[in-house]
Order: structure tokens, then C-alpha cells, then sequence
């Protein structure tokens, strides 16, 4: 479709960021339909359907005994002291304890705080003095570094222990506060309110709060149903960490259709694959580095993805010789790739199941706007970018955050007439495909060329041998940055001269690595999946 110059694609969007939300009036207070707790009540009418299904603890509830569950977490938190304005803070695994406590939170018993369990104590404790929670809910899992940390955190009242498993030192069990406190929902909360303050990190600096609104997450709930084929009796299959916001679909996105939630505490490849036969899973979400280690075990035989519907993927992009092989091992499976962020509340673009079977150059993208998503691109000062030109993906959305809690000059910094400054560099073709560059702070600049580390990358994948790569930039006296990759292969199978060669089919050959690290261990990664390249410019450069 035509484009201006500007180089923006537009989706429909129902009213500018920042304006009134249309609402009524229902026995003397506003309401207004874009809250988690609308979403939640609808789901009531799946009664008799199975909602979650812990596979570690057993524990299997249909949507009747969950809502009776959740009711009882409301009460709980309620007696607590925890108020509808005011963050509690959870670090706990995959578990449905987890999901109970983000369905509480979100239908007005308070705004979750969701911690990496990846994080150091000093981190963990910058967040919690930062955020100002005062109650903190734990699994056996974590509560050695709650204990740790207990002490440096001034506000911190209570620690709540969650889950089956016995731990020592916490306040508190959840189950026993359940079965005591007054089980009852909490006022419906208004659109604008604070739902979620979730801390971004991991492969820059210090963290920083992100504040969403329940309109956020309403719209983003509904913007993924209208994007992906999920559909009612669809059995999602969790294995990624609750606390990312790429974990949506464990906790909101099924909600609306009454879909099952099969929930593994973490990420195995054997258990992953086995799980899926014996449930009878029809959705998972994965970044492309889980789904190339699930088809590398030794009992994986194609029958066990037979169930299999959809893959939705992202963090990171899908190698071609990957997903040839997907495809031709289950013709009848659709792909979905999602692009976005936490700032927005998750999804902003969209490669959809009919982009994956046409094929061609938009698979190296990240797919088109969403609906109700706008996407420009612009150049270093912010003015329009050229058709086709690399410059830093800005976006605007009604799901975009509220703010960086407690930072009004980052906020003010992101945030800039509506839009979010993503700080991803890409560009869009004439169809509205964007495709990413790199991050702005990661562009390698050698000899004066600027040289984007994931059109690199996407050279090297392309070899049927690489597993996984991240290209970085290390100092150089004479290029200023030199490019270096580091490969996840068998070392024995391939060498660098062999994907220097292969490299210099599809990239200008200052774009090429210079040097190389050949390795059969995989990359560092966040809990989200994304490589920690930080980690790998300091430990390479250091050589």
C-alpha cells in the first residue's frame, strides 16, 4: 500500500493517546469497559472448562473453582493491606499460584510487581525500595534471596510464602491467609488506573519502572485475539517466565476464548516436548533458540508436535533453515511472529500465519502494524525518515505506558507528542513491513560505516550449521569497532573461513566479522530470551 514520506504506517486507531476515554455513569461512578475485570467476568461462562493446569504441582482447576480461587487471593491481598493503588511485588516461577496473583492484582487488588528471578540481590533490591511494595510474595524457589534482601528494604512489611513446597523465614503462607480472609472482588477499576509496574533490564543499564494502565492491558488482550488465531478450546502451553510481559497469553490471552493454560515452571526441551503430546497442546510461545533445542533432543519424532496449531515467536529472529524445517515436519502449523515491548504493553507489529506461508522477503521482518498501532521511522534528530532508510522506530498506541516510575526526565525523554521512542533502529519497505536493525546503542560503527548487527546475524543463520549468533562491536585502535561474531555451532562440523564465505554471499564485505568465536555453548540470554550482548562485548573485548 501506499506510503507517504515520512516513512509511517497506520492502522486504525480509535481515539489519540492521551484523550478522554468514552465512559458512563452506572450507579454514581464511572465505568468504562477497557479493564482487566471485564475481561475476567466474561470468562465466568466457561464454568466447567478447564482454566489452569500445573503440571509440576498437579493442581487442575476449571473456571469455576479458578474464579472461586482468585476471589479468595482478592481477599487474601485484602487483608493484607494491600490497596488497588498500591504495588505488591511477586518473585516466584511459573506456577498457578502466579497466574492467580496477576488475575487478583489486575481486577483491582492492586498493581503487580512482577521481579526477574534472574536478578542479583542488589538489583532485586533496587526495585523493591524504587517501587515501594511493602508485601512480597515468594516461592520456595526464590526465598533465600527474599531473606537476603529482606533487610535493605525499609518498606518491606511482610513476606508471603506461595506455593506447596515448605520454606523458612517467610510471614506468612498465601493458602493460609485464603482460607481465613473474607473472599470478595474488589471495585471494578476505572480504564486509567495503574495495573501493572513491571521493570525492564537485562541487557542495559539499571531497570526502570514501567507503568501501564488497565486500558493498556485491555487493548493489548484484545489487539493479540484479533491478530492470532486463537480461538475457543485452544491449550496454551507456559513455559516462559511470568514476570516478562511476553507472558500475557498464560494469564490474559486466553481468558476472553476460555482457553486452558498448561503451565511447566520453566523451559527443558525433553519435558517441553513431552508435555505437548500428552496434553494435546495446540499453542506455544518460544523464542527461536527453545524451538531449535526442542527438535535437537534425541526422542523428538515429528508426531510430537501433531497437536500443534500455532508458534508464536519473537525476541529474537527466526533462522530461515529453522523455520523451512518446522514447516516441513507439520505442514498444518501456522507461525506468528510479534514485535514489541514492554513500554507498550507487548505486541506492536505482527508477521502473520498467511505472511509465513508466502514467504519471501517479509520473513525477515517483523511483520506490519497492528491494529490501533502506528509505526514511523525517524532520523537521529527526529525528523522523517526516507522510504527504505534505517533510522529509530517510534511508536504510538493507545497501550503505550503511563510512565517510568520515578523518572519524569527518562519518561519525558521516551515519550514525545504520543509517540515512544523505542530505541530500535529499522526501517519500513513500501508494503509497511518493518524490519529491525539493532538496537541504536548496539550499532557497530567500524571505519566510519555503520554496520547493524542483525542483518549480520541474519547472514550467518542462514548456514544450516549456526545454531545461534550475536554479532558485536570490539574496540579497535584503527575501525574504531571491529565486527565480531559468536557462533553456536559444533566446531568440528564448521570453521570461520567456511562462514566467512558464506557471509559474503548476502552482506558487503565490510560487514563481514573480522574475527570469530566458535563455540558449542549457548549464548547468555535475559529470562526473556533476548542475548545478553552487554555480557558478551565485555567478555570478548577483555581478551
Amino acid at each position: 500500500m501506499g506510503r507517504s514520506c515520512c516513512a509511517t504506517v497506520t492502522t486504525p486507531k480509535r481515539d489519540p493517546v492521551g484523550s478522554s476515554s468514552e465512559a458512563y455513569e452506572l450507579i454514581g461512578r464511572v465505568m468504562s469497559e477497557l479493564n482487566f475485570g471485564r475481561i475476567f467476568r466474561h470468562a465466568e461462562r466457561f464454568g466447567d472448562e478447564v482454566a489452569v493446569h500445573d503440571l509440576r504441582s498437579g493442581h487442575r482447576t476449571n473456571y469455576g473453582e479458578h474464579f472461586e480461587r482468585v476471589r479468595q487471593v482478592c481477599g487474601a491481598m485484602s487483608a493484607l493491606g494491600i490497596r488497588s493503588d498500591a504495588p505488591f511485588a511477586v518473585l516466584a516461577n511459573a506456577s498457578h499460584h502466579y497466574v492467580e496473583l496477576w488475575r487478583a492484582g489486575l481486577v483491582g487488588g492492586g498493581i503487580i510487581n512482577p521481579l526477574n528471578t534472574r536478578l542479583a540481590a542488589d538489583e532485586i533490591v533496587y526495585i523493591l525500595n524504587d517501587s515501594g511494595a511493602e508485601i512480597l510474595f515468594v516461592d520456595a524457589a526464590n526465598v533465600r534471596v527474599a531473606l537476603e534482601v529482606r533487610a535493605r528494604v525499609p518498606r518491606l512489611r511482610q513476606i508471603v510464602q506461595i506455593g506447596e513446597d515448605e520454606a523458612a523465614g517467610c510471614d506468612v503462607r498465601l493458602d493460609e491467609l485464603m482460607s481465613e480472609a473474607s473472599a470478595s472482588f474488589p471495585t471494578e477499576p476505572n480504564e486509567r488506573a495503574a495495573a501493572v509496574l513491571m521493570y525492564t533490564g537485562g541487557t542495559t543499564g539499571l531497570p526502570k519502572g514501567v507503568l501501564l494502565s488497565q486500558r493498556a492491558i485491555a487493548l493489548v488482550i484484545y489487539r493479540m485475539l484479533i491478530e492470532f488465531p486463537i480461538t475457543t478450546g485452544t491449550r496454551f502451553l507456559n513455559f516462559m517466565p511470568m514476570f516478562h510481559i511476553g507472558g500475557i497469553t498464560s494469564w490474559g490471552l486466553l481468558l476472553p476464548v476460555g482457553g486452558r493454560t498448561v503451565i511447566l515452571p520453566a523451559f527443558e526441551p525433553i519435558a517441553v516436548n513431552r508435555a505437548i503430546r500428552e496434553h494435546e497442546i495446540s499453542l506455544i510461545g518460544a523464542v527461536p533458540t527453545m524451538l531449535a533445542q526442542m527438535l535437537q533432543q534425541p526422542d523428538f519424532e515429528p508426531g510430537m508436535l501433531a497437536s500443534l496449531r500455532l508458534i508464536l515467536y519473537g525476541a529474537a529472529p527466526m533462522p530461515p533453515s529453522l523455520l523451512d524445517r518446522l514447516m516441513t515436519l507439520s505442514p498444518d502449523l501456522s507461525f506468528a511472529q510479534s514485535y514489541g515491548m514492554t513500554e507498550c504493553a507487548s505486541t506492536v507489529t505482527v508477521l502473520n500465519p498467511l505472511d509465513h506461508r508466502r514467504g519471501g522477503a517479509p520473513l525477515q521482518s517483523v511483520g506490519r502494524a497492528a491494529v490501533g498501532v502506528e509505526i514511523d521511522i525517524r532520523t537521529s534528530d527526529g525528523g522523517p525518515s526516507a522510504r527504505g532508510e534505517i533510522g529509530e522506530i517510534y511508536v504510538r498506541c493507545d497501550s503505550t505506558m503511563t510512565e517510568y516510575w520515578n523518572k519524569a526526565e527518562q519518561t519525558q525523554d521516551s515519550l514525545l507528542d504520543g509517540w515512544y521512542r523505542s530505541g530500535d533502529a529499522g526501517h519500513l519497505d513500501a508494503e509497511g513491513y518493518l524490519f529491525l536493525a539493532d538496537r541504536v546503542k548496539d550499532m557497530i560503527v567500524t571505519g566510519g560505516e555503520n554496520v547493524y548487527s542483525i542483518e549480520v546475524e541474519n547472514a550467518i543463520s542462514s548456514h544450516p550449521d549456526v545454531i545461534q549468533v550475536a554479532v558485536i562491536g570490539l574496540p579497535d585502535e584503527f575501525w574504531g569497532e571491529t565486527v565480531h561474531a559468536v557462533v553456536v555451532c559444533d566446531p568440528a562440523a564448521i570453521d570461520e573461513v567456511e562462514l566467512t564465505a558464506h557471509a559474503r554471499k548476502t552482506i558487503a564485505g565490510f560487514k563481514v566479522p573480522k574475527s570469530w568465536t566458535l563455540q558449542p555453548d549457548p549464548l547468555p540470554v535475559t529470562a526473556a530470551g533476548k542475548i545478553l550482548k552487554r555480557d558478551l562485548r565485555e567478555r570478548h573485548a577483555a581478551r
